[in-house]
């Protein structure tokens, strides 16, 4: 197995990787194909600044091999303190798709774990259908609680024993991060948090237009659709990110 090597710039905590939809990809179906224990996180702006106010998601997010840059404006924070020249964001539901082609192309399972029962089976559908090659071997639907030691020992046990490749993990930020990274060593499969593209791909969420995901404007999508979920992540937490970047980018001149 070749061992692809790829570049870490630190953004005020989370540890972001200079990567793309296919390097990222790539990586991930690298480590999926040996089995190698592997955490990938699409991470927004949301879960940056949850790593920094949360100080148990904060000593653990690093733990994470691949952050990829899901938001628009965590791509152009990085550009701008790095002149790393990121052409686009790497966004978990559309990094989801390049992972299902290629591990389609190699016949490696999939595994399903988070979400209600609606939405998980509907997205395995859309699997099935969209990459036959590449069989969901287990979904393991959210509790929506945390696991007792005896539950996450069965757990992951179902995982390894499933033969799972990559295990997708949609429970939302910052909970599926909490359990990639703590599933590190444990987990026999690349695990992504990839949150919401389990509803975009089932189709129990609409998607912005593609415009406005290239404009940063998906949070006011999502804010209009979802107002009282999402109303303190997009208004207060948004910009905290603005103030923190012009704090670091003018005064302290430095990323972290």
């Amino acid at each position: 197995m070749k061992n692809t090597l790829f570049k870490k710039y630190k953004l005020f905590l989370p540890e972001y990787a200079d990567v793309d939809y296919e390097s990222a990809s790539d990586i991930i179906i690298e480590h999926a194909t040996a089995h190698q224990s592997f955490g990938v996180s699409a991470l927004a702006v949301h879960g940056l600044m949850t790593s920094l106010s949360d100080s148990r998601l904060g000593s653990l997010i690093n733990k994470i091999d691949l952050i990829v840059p899901d938001g628009q404006p965590v791509r152009w924070a990085l550009n701008s303190f790095y002149k790393l020249g990121m052409k686009d964001r790497v966004y978990g539901p559309q990094l989801t798709l390049h992972v299902l082609e290629k591990a389609n192309q190699k016949g490696l399972g999939i595994f399903l774990y988070g979400s209600n029962r609606t939405t998980s089976d509907l997205f395995r559908e859309f699997i099935e259908r969209n990459f036959p090659n590449a069989p969901v071997v287990g979904q393991h639907i959210d509790r929506f609680r945390e696991a007792t030691e005896e539950e996450d020992l069965a757990d992951i046990e179902w995982i390894n024993s499933s033969g799972a490749h990559v295990v997708l993990v949609g429970r939302g930020c910052p909970r599926q991060e909490f359990w990639v990274a703590n599933h590190k060593g444990k987990v026999n499969a690349a695990m992504m948090a990839v949150g919401a593209a389990f509803d975009f791909h089932a189709g129990t969420l609409a998607q912005a237009p593609k415009w406005m995901q290239d404009n940063g404007l998906e949070w006011l999508f999502r804010l209009v659709k979802e107002p009282k979920r999402l109303w303190k992540r997009y208004m207060v937490t948004n910009s905290r990110f603005i103030l923190k970047f012009f704090k670091y980018r003018l005064l302290l001149r430095r990323a972290y």
